[in-house]
């Protein structure tokens, strides 16, 4: 058994070389024109657009939406900031979500069914448990400028799941500041990632890129980046998905257009449907503020002390980074991502930006059973979770299921087994030393 280590140990780590390679400014990009991308928690836009209109698409994410504006019936959160403060709007919070289902005869998900007004109405095949109804109530509200007064008082608007729903699991808000450069990664970049990590690592860390549809390209197809399955691959069909599932807000782009449920809707669908001056909904200023924010910074001591040097060293040679990738470049100004719903502007194009992460779909013992936009073979597997600014949460995993940074690295099994058990043999000292590495990011 011990003589086999030190073979997979290298192996690891060159395959490792080769990831890194592929991931920075030699993916197809310039590096002698590759920049790095804005790094701050200063409020500040990236570039993108000016200090007015981030301001402004930042109030749009930030606004607290009432019944009036088509809130719920069901909802998780009031405001896209709700999920995304911690410590400025754009970036991560400790607010948790609710998926549930269960598996079929032949061992396939099946999203919940779930139920609502006392068991009269049923949503079916919905992994989604908003835990927040606007009903029952009584309330006057404000509609297309009329008051509008409402009575439900004995309406059950929550949503219920039963016993047969076997599959639970929380998943915690991710950060979105820095997202415009992960949209503006090349699709042949993710997947190169994934074909080298595997084929280095002789078939042991093999990350999955899942296409799936980018809802304002009419249903093409592009690498997914976003979410905890992968679930999107642009922010414009993030930020439909969210505004309907999370806030209850129905918009434009199919098929996010009508709610789940009209149980105590008193909102004609689509409710985000009137374009402002410049001719956008509340989605395109989501989206543009996203794309407009500025990555997460590092803690410039602890990054550059002893320990946070040592750290980082170690956080390589243990193989920590052949998933949690540290450097990956957009792709240059003018290329077409999303499948082709979004070009790529100067102000995105052709940076370094240093995620920790491969955005890459792994089984490393810690999935949640959920499949959503891949198939079958991702209910057990998680999107690689960026690291930058990890330091910010107390909450770590997609379920917040460990407190510190040790127990997280103890529950990597699966393809991240050997990895963990190149940090089990590093000296308490050692462990510490990356312990303050991943402190900093």
């Amino acid at each position: 058994m011990s003589s086999k280590k030190p073979t997979l140990y290298v192996c690891l780590t060159a395959g490792l070389a080769m990831a890194f390679a592929v991931a920075g400014p030699s993916s197809g990009q310039n590096s002698s024109t590759a920049t790095e991308a804005p790094s701050g928690y200063d409020n500040q836009p990236n570039g993108l657009t000016d200090a007015a209109t981030f301001a402004m698409d930042r109030g749009k994410f930030e606004e607290i939406e009432g019944i009036g504006d088509g809130l719920g019936p069901i909802f998780n959160a009031q405001s896209c900031r709700e999920c995304h403060q911690n410590p400025v709007s754009g970036s991560t919070s400790q607010v948790k979500e609710l998926r549930a289902g269960h598996q079929d005869a032949n061992g396939n998900f099946v999203g919940a069914t779930a139920t609502l007004a006392d068991g009269a109405i049923t949503i079916a095949n919905r992994s989604l448990i908003n835990q927040r109804a606007i009903c029952p109530a009584v309330d006057t509200i404000t509609v297309n400028g009329q008051q509008q007064s409402f009575n439900f008082p004995q309406t059950q608007g929550q949503e219920r799941i039963s016993t047969a729903e076997t599959i639970r699991t929380f998943r915690m808000s991710l950060n979105t500041l820095g997202d415009g450069f992960i949209e503006s990664i090349a699709d042949q970049t993710l997947l190169n990632l994934a074909s080298t990590q595997c084929n280095n690592t002789n078939g042991i860390i093999c990350g999955e890129a899942v296409h799936v549809p980018v809802l304002e390209a009419n249903g093409g197809l592009a690498v997914g980046r976003f979410g905890w399955k992968d679930q999107h691959a642009s922010l414009l069909s993030f930020s439909s998905d969210a505004y309907l599932n999370e806030m209850g807000i129905s918009n434009r782009l199919p098929p996010n257009n009508v709610d789940v449920t009209r149980v105590c809707d008193v909102v004609p669908d689509p409710n985000d449907n009137t374009p402002d001056s410049e001719g956008l909904n509340d989605i395109d200023h989501f989206a543009r503020f996203m794309r407009a924010t500025k990555v997460p910074p590092r803690d410039t001591a602890l990054a550059t002390s002893s320990d946070g040097i040592t750290g980082a060293s170690l956080f390589h040679s243990v193989g920590c980074d052949i998933c949690h990738v540290s450097s990956i470049a957009t792709a240059p100004a003018g290329t077409a991502v999303a499948a082709s719903a979004f070009i790529v502007p100067d102000s995105l194009g052709n940076k370094i930006i240093h995620p920790y992460s491969d955005f890459l779909l792994h089984n490393v013992g810690t999935g949640d059973g959920i499949v959503q936009t891949g198939g079958q073979e991702t209910a057990r597997k998680m999107r690689t979770p960026p690291l930058w600014g990890v330091r910010t949460r107390t909450e770590l995993l997609h379920d917040g299921r460990s407190s510190t940074f040790y127990d997280a690295i103890q529950q990597h099994r699966n393809e991240a087994q050997p990895v963990t058990n190149n940090f089990n043999r590093l000296s308490t000292t050692q462990q510490n030393q990356l312990i303050t590495f991943l402190r900093s990011l």
